[in-house]
């Protein structure tokens, strides 16, 4: 029967999810690599965002790997992207790295990007073989908060009625579109409310939004235990952008507490210099170094005037 691939079903996300874990423990040489990631979780939510963009690899009918593509709008990313360790060097990524790449060409994606290793020759040359190349680093940074006051005028998704919510993700889109035409992480907002990850909230600045943060909260979510994770979050553009993401963060590090994590997790491209910055100045540290490879070397909304948090992991 040889190598096949197909799209996954539910009954195969909890095997995907062991073979994402050992390959990726057993590639940074954790002892026990089934514990990579801990009690964070992927595969479940990603599937029901869209069923038709999560690939499996079979050998002679066993699974053996899997990817995940994930579309915002006009952007594009994909992974994790896993193999088992018994079957690297077959050829499988390739061939699950082609099953995304038609999916992005369904979308009519623009660009596309994707988060690996820094130090991997090997990762780096795959992923060349396809057009994505790499540019900046992207740090995963965490901060142990405390009780913040709050003086902002802003909303949980959550607790919005359905003609707010509405507004909301119109709100939204214009927001992200002006980072780049097309951008659009609604999907990503209903998801976390449909399949209860966390909450995503809202800065506003005289009833127009100016700030959002998709917020994936405690085990289960990719966030893990007593941790707030920041998925997407973005300011509009303008001289106002460093207030505001300072104002976002606040409500970050707020929504932590109020939901009884003590730990906010957020990843930032180092395009974003400034709002990096930022970050350093309010004693995030870094916990993993990622590297973004972006598709035909575009830049896609990782540029310097963009203050956003996100990592395409």
């Amino acid at each position: 029967m040889g190598l096949s691939i197909r799209l996954l079903q539910a009954q195969d996300l909890t095997t995907a999810d062991q073979i994402f874990r050992i390959a990726f423990g057993t590639f940074i040489g954790l002892p026990d690599p089934i514990q990579f990631s801990g009690d964070a979780r992927y595969f479940e939510h990603r599937w029901h965002m869209d069923p038709k963009a999560v690939f499996g690899a079979e050998w002679d009918g066993k699974l053996v790997g899997s990817n995940i593509a994930v579309n915002w709008g006009s952007f594009s990313f994909f992974g994790p992207l896993s193999v088992h360790p018994d079957f690297w060097n077959q050829g499988i990524a390739q061939r699950l790295i082609e099953a995304v790449l038609d999916r992005f060409e369904q979308w009519q994606t623009v660009q596309a990007g994707l988060f690996t290793f820094p130090n991997s020759p090997k990762h780096h040359a795959l992923y060349q073989k396809f057009g994505f190349y790499p540019r900046f680093l992207t740090y995963i940074m965490t901060k142990s908060v405390q009780p913040i006051a709050l003086q902002l005028q802003w909303s949980r998704y959550s607790d919005l009625n359905e003609t707010d919510k509405l507004a909301a993700l119109n709100a939204s889109r214009r927001l992200t579109d002006a980072l780049l035409e097309g951008l659009d992480v609604c999907q990503e907002i209903m998801a976390v409310e449909t399949d209860q990850l966390g909450d995503t909230v809202l800065l506003w600045k005289e009833s127009q939004l100016v700030g959002l943060a998709v917020c994936h909260i405690g085990a289960g979510t990719e966030a893990g235990s007593d941790s707030c994770y920041v998925k997407f979050a973005a300011v509009q553009p303008g001289h106002k952008a460093s207030e505001h993401f300072d104002h976002l963060l606040d409500l970050c590090e707020h929504l932590t507490l109020a939901t009884g994590m003590s730990q906010l997790l957020a990843g930032i491209n180092t395009s974003h210099h400034d709002a990096y910055r930022q970050m350093l100045a309010r004693h995030f540290r870094t916990a993993i170094t990622g590297i973004a490879l972006h598709r035909a070397n575009q830049c896609a909304y990782y540029r310097p005037e963009v203050f956003a948090l996100g990592d395409w992991r």
